[in-house]
């Protein structure tokens, strides 16, 4: 059905937060949601992790497919799986996406529980802190106290680069890409 080197049928999953998530802008999300994907196995130390950060046009399906009729794989799939450059045997790897995005986590389109209807034009402006910030408190949920790696191209490389300031001891390597 798939290459032996693809990660195959993958389901996103969601993470639901009630604990306010303060923003750079000086406002903050009340509560917020943030979908993503994994991929491969976390090891018994936690210490195989790799978070992959898309660019701006990107979104939290990074590789594999979500239907088996799906012609497209996910947008890095050609990196991550087994015997990839992403290897999946090795790394289990995390793809977020980002807050304000439209591929599922809280963004314009959700509904702001403050008024009940949708955020649209008053959604905070959202900075690559506030992307980094929210993805912490992911790995923190999945008990991942430091990655492997932090990896992301564009504006992925901007969000590996702010991890490298902002959580230093929370990853191992750096991979900014453009």
């Amino acid at each position: 059905m798939f290459a032996s080197n693809s990660v195959g049928l993958i389901t996103p999953q969601r993470q639901h937060y009630s604990e306010p998530l303060p923003l750079a802008s000086g406002k903050q999300l009340d509560e917020y949601d943030l979908v993503y994907e994994t991929y491969g196995e976390l090891n018994t130390a936690k210490t195989n992790a790799v978070l992959i950060c898309h660019a701006l046009s990107g979104d939290h399906h990074a590789a594999g497919y979500h239907r088996p009729e799906d012609s497209k794989p996910g947008w890095w799939d050609a990196y991550i799986g087994p015997g990839k450059p992403i290897d999946t045997r090795h790394f289990f790897v995390i793809s977020s996406n980002n807050l304000g995005g439209c591929s599922g986590s809280t963004g314009p389109r959700s509904t702001n529980p403050a008024t009940g209807k949708p955020w649209a034009a008053d959604f905070p402006r959202m900075r690559v802190r506030d992307w980094v910030n929210s993805q912490a408190r992911l790995a923190d949920t999945l008990g991942i106290e430091c990655f492997a790696a932090v990896i992301g191209g564009s504006l992925g490389g901007m969000q590996a680069m702010r991890w490298a300031l902002e959580y230093p001891q929370r990853l191992r390597h750096c991979v900014a890409i453009a």
